[in-house]
């Protein structure tokens, strides 16, 4: 077993009806606190309220920035940044889905520091420091996995590209972690962050990075997904398929938060620059297919045990055989899901591929692949991704 460092500071309360401890996690932390939410839409209202009760019950003095977009943008941290210091605020509240934790992260960074959060992006020589705000989140979806992680993506709609600051102090101080509120997540926003969770979670089991604690976490995740997801997606209310994903992305954050993530997140971090309107979870369907079957030879072990984790009837199949037939087996998940889609169908101009597949190289995810690819594999991965199904899958 090879040597490795795991570390997580973040406090993880788990659990049904654990909401109800916001108060006093955030009052831990400080009594002016910045709320950071998408929109106070009617099906949000009543939760937005009972999150105020429970923080006043505390003595916690509220500001409710609810600016928050998908796909957060430097604008939107610097509005919430904005509110935070005419605030006073001592701690930042992020309530919601991935962009309202990641905006949360960037606003406590950008609030307590000179210029913006796009001046301590992760390769920057300036980076976040103690003065950071404490941080802590609420998730209502399970998917992204921020509630445990170091990292704050941001899109910069003036240059058309998507980043992220990657500092320990992004860190929560606490997380809460409440399969209760991610019961009347509709189907597609399910099955779309649910797959974000497989793909942490498999990133960071191939990723050489990786560790015997983040590989143990990541099978265990696949494992969940596969059992749970599409029930979670066809019966959003069961509450024991929605624990279970819950937990499954709270254990891929806590991988990526150690190993990291691959390629496929370094296409999807630059397709949502470019074209803001996808949402991640569906530019990673869009690029698995090909993505697989571009890889499995250089990890043989590994995606066999993933194959037979979604596709059990791989048992008897050789290793090699069944890692050649993961690729078969992703699909399988992605159309149960509802999930399988093209770039075509994203509305990714035929003509810009080449575009993408270069801008996809600018981060360093793609370096962490087991099987790094230069711009002309990447190319061509987003070609047989762009409109027909890979010919593998007509076997």
């Amino acid at each position: 077993m090879n040597d490795f460092h795991y570390f997580q500071p973040t406090e993880i309360i788990f659990g049904c009806g654990r909401l109800n401890g916001v108060g006093a996690a955030v009052s831990r932390w400080g009594k002016r606190c910045l709320l950071v939410t998408v929109p106070e839409f009617p099906e949000f209202s009543s939760l937005y309220n009972r999150v105020k009760d429970l923080l006043k019950e505390k003595g916690v003095d509220i500001a409710h920035f609810d600016g928050v977009i998908p796909n957060p943008t430097t604008d939107v941290i610097t509005a919430g940044a904005r509110m935070a210091k005419e605030h006073r605020a001592d701690v930042v509240l992020g309530l919601g889905g991935g962009s309202s934790m990641d905006a949360a992260k960037a606003i406590a960074v950008e609030a307590t520091h000179p210029g913006t959060a796009w001046d301590y992006l992760f390769f920057r020589e300036k980076q976040p420091t103690a003065s950071t705000l404490p941080i802590v989140t609420v998730t209502t979806t399970s998917g992204t996995g921020s509630q445990v992680t170091q990292v704050a993506v941001v899109t910069n709609p003036a240059e058309k590209s998507k980043s992220a600051l990657y500092n320990s102090f992004l860190f929560p101080k606490t997380s809460i972690v409440d399969p209760e509120l991610v019961r009347t997540a509709p189907p597609s926003v399910t099955a779309s962050t649910g797959f974000d969770v497989f793909a942490h979670a498999f990133e960071s089991f191939i990723n050489p990075a990786g560790s015997a604690y983040t590989d143990l976490m990541a099978l265990e995740a696949i494992r969940l997904v596969s059992l749970y997801l599409p029930q979670a997606v066809r019966k959003g209310g069961d509450l024991e398929a929605r624990t279970s994903m819950a937990w499954a992305d709270t254990l891929a954050g806590l991988c990526i938060a150690n190993s990291g993530v691959t390629l496929p997140h370094g296409i999807g971090m630059a397709m949502s620059g470019l074209y803001p309107h996808v949402a991640h979870g569906r530019a990673l369907a869009a690029v698995y297919p090909a993505m697989m079957r571009f890889t499995w030879q250089a990890a043989e072990t590994k995606f066999a045990a993933v194959a037979r984790i979604l596709d059990p009837s791989m048992a008897a199949l050789s290793e090699s055989e069944a890692a050649r037939r993961s690729g078969e087996a992703v699909d399988r998940l992605l159309k149960d899901i509802n999930l399988w889609t093209r770039l075509e169908t994203l509305g990714i101009p035929e003509a810009e591929v080449r575009r993408l597949a270069e801008a996809s190289l600018i981060l360093p995810d793609y370096k962490n692949h087991p099987k790094v690819a230069d711009v002309e594999e990447v190319f061509d991965l987003l070609n047989k991704s762009f409109r027909d199904e890979p010919e593998t899958t007509r076997t």
